[in-house]
């Protein structure tokens, strides 16, 4: 087997990866073999995505007034979807609290001040809510990374899942790319290691069944999938109102949204593009885009994603044949470097990062429901240590809501 991945790798031109090999035990060289065996080499393709846009127009969402006007029936039906077992719900949760001064999962970071309130809590105690409104248990998928497995599990573990039920938790790991230095040439972390970063937002559903979690889907004839981020405090998650406007509807997914503070607000917002949903980013957004507005005096790019997502499970499954489109980010990535025997941290970006984003996903939708929440109730992000979508704005929102801090 070794003498098939050093012909694939002479082939990509990456044979250094090998160079080492005999300077390491049995053990590493099983590591390191089979690691190149499994590893993604798509980033050497340059399936970068296309930056270049179609024709984009605005996508007007289910406001908070129509909702209010209607929320009886959403809800009705989306607990009757809950109920019937139709419903289960995906934590993201790969990241690590290294921007809030944490090197620790985020969802482990403590956002209490008089007294312990952990981000993970925060979510659970929000999924509970619907668990006591339907009386049924809903399936939560964690996704991790491979640096904050086992903290995250042990973590989860040691406080009883904050009240949630246990069977009903299932963690995967998030797949990894491998990274690529500005020479096109992958890099080792160190001599038995290839260099990989997680491969994004938008690979947690083919990272879930990769981790086998289709026949969990399959046997529990789960439908619909709602996707959600670690790093929303106030985040409602499988909201019986939202997937029972999404099921009316008769689209093919929904994106809850708030309505944006300012024309100038740096969140991506829903759009049209060539026809179909899709996401717009702020730096994307011309002048004449940002400054528009409607005859009602509303912005005609108005509703800005939270990342709270309800995806339809056969959708899922057609997408795993589809190969979403690869970002890429020039960062600062440490690496081996073999002339010093030593492990180098740079202080200025020395390579690409390569990932897969959620808002593709979007994209290759046929349709999908913008549903407005407030924003003071449901968006509540813990980004930064200061300023702005900080600990500190988190907290004032948290309590807004009436939640005990």
């Amino acid at each position: 087997m070794k003498n098939v991945i050093s012909e694939k790798l002479s082939l990509l031109n990456q044979a250094h990866l090998l160079k080492h090999i005999k300077e390491l035990g049995d053990n590493e060289q099983k590591k390191l073999i089979n690691q190149l065996e499994n590893l993604d080499f798509s980033v050497l393709d340059e399936n970068v995505a296309d930056e270049k846009r179609g024709v984009i127009e605005p996508l007007f969402a289910t406001t908070l007034e129509e909702i209010e006007k209607n929320k009886e029936r959403y809800r009705e039906a989306g607990e009757a979807a809950i109920k019937a077992g139709k419903v289960g719900a995906v934590l993201l949760a790969g990241g690590q609290g290294s921007r809030l001064g944490f090197d620790k999962p985020k969802g482990m970071f403590d956002i209490g001040e008089t007294k312990n309130l952990y981000i993970f809590e925060c979510l659970i105690n929000n999924l509970l809510d619907v668990v006591k409104q339907t009386g049924s248990w809903i399936p939560l998928f964690i996704m991790t990374s491979v640096q904050n497995d086992k903290d995250t599990r042990t973590f989860l573990e040691e406080h009883n899942y904050f009240g949630y039920s246990s069977d009903n938790v299932m963690f995967f790991v998030q797949e990894q790319l491998p990274t690529v230095d500005t020479n096109g040439r992958l890099m080792l972390a160190d001599k038995g290691v290839v260099s990989t970063a997680p491969n994004g937002n938008g690979g947690w559903y083919a990272s879930m069944i990769k981790s086998g979690m289709f026949k969990i889907l399959k046997d529990n004839k789960i439908e619909w999938l709602n996707v959600f981020a670690v790093d929303n405090v106030l985040q409602r998650i499988a909201d019986p109102c939202f997937i029972g406007a999404v099921i009316e509807s008769g689209m093919e997914s929904g994106s809850k949204v708030v309505a944006k503070a300012d024309a100038d607000e740096r969140v991506g917002v829903m759009c049209l593009e060539d026809g179909r949903p899709s996401i717009v980013e702020y730096y994307e957004m011309t002048d004449e885009m940002r400054y528009s507005r409607e005859a009602d005096g509303k912005l005609s790019y108005n509703y800005g994603v939270i990342l709270n997502y309800l995806f339809k499970i056969d959708n899922l499954n057609k997408l795993l044949n589809e190969k979403l489109p690869l970002h890429k980010a020039f960062k600062k990535v440490s690496y081996y470097d073999e002339t010093i025997d030593a492990i180098v941290t740079p202080e200025e970006p020395n390579a690409y990062k390569y990932e897969t984003l959620v808002l593709d996903m979007v994209k290759l939708q046929d349709s999908c429901l913008a549903y407005e929440v407030e924003r003071s109730k449901e968006f509540a992000p813990v980004k930064n240590k200061t300023g702005v979508d900080s600990v500190d704005t988190a907290r004032e929102l948290l309590k807004l809501n009436g939640i005990e801090l």
